[in-house]
């Protein structure tokens, strides 16, 4: 069993995440656009693999009410409208004024301003004025304040609702120790370390953590 489970463990992440996006059906035009500008202006957006387990939680969840935090250019909060069918309502959080300008641009361009609310802040000081629930919150903002917004988070969860943590391996250095990692980003790792023990603990979730991507931790309410 022991080298069977070895067996399995020597599959390349790269070569499988590859196959798994060659799989991947082509998005609406306007996205493959937006993912070309935001690419070329060097404006970070969810990786293939986290629009593939998006798409599929949008088909399986099927919700009525979307928190994001982390708008930036807006294309995860397009791409989580046109996935998620007629009547759902995305919430989504900035704190970059110049990112927001070009997300609203980019809503108003695709006809979505109607069915996305952008709030430009501090998720910090915006997530306690809303009210909720919402069925699936996707968290992709900075990475050292996701343990921050965790009980605001926890509060506005729907029942059986689903948090999508994006970026939790943070390029494989949450693996490793904390001394091993620049000093700079030695914060940055500690409090990530510290959302995922959180997540893990709290009681009213069940949490997994998936390799796809940069890492998603996957959380439903029971």
């Amino acid at each position: 069993m022991v080298n069977e489970w070895k067996e399995q463990a020597e599959v390349d992440p790269l070569r499988a995440a590859v196959f798994a996006q060659s799989l991947h059906t082509d998005d609406p035009p306007a996205l493959r656009e937006l993912e070309r500008e935001a690419l070329d202006a060097g404006v970070p957006i969810i990786r293939p693999q986290t629009r593939s387990l998006l798409h599929f939680l949008m088909e399986i969840k099927k919700p009525a009410a979307i928190l994001e935090i982390g708008t930036a250019v807006g294309y995860s909060a397009l791409y989580m409208h046109a996935y998620a069918g007629e009547g759902c309502r995305i919430t989504t959080i900035e704190i970059d004024p110049d990112r927001a300008a070009k997300a609203a641009e980019h809503f108003a361009q695709a006809d979505a301003g109607e069915d996305i609310s952008l709030l430009i802040g501090d998720a910090a000081q915006i997530l306690p004025t809303l009210e909720g629930p919402y069925d699936l919150i996707l968290m992709d903002a900075a990475k050292g304040q996701y343990v921050r917004f965790l009980p605001e988070i926890l509060r506005l969860l729907a029942p059986g609702g689903v948090i999508v943590s994006d970026n939790c391996l943070q390029d494989g250095e949450i693996l490793e120790s904390r001394f091993a990692v620049r000093r700079r980003d030695r914060t940055i790792h500690k409090r990530m370390r510290e959302y995922l023990e959180a997540l893990f603990a709290e009681p009213s979730l069940v949490s997994v953590l998936l390799e796809a991507g940069d890492g998603i931790a996957l959380s439903v309410r029971r």
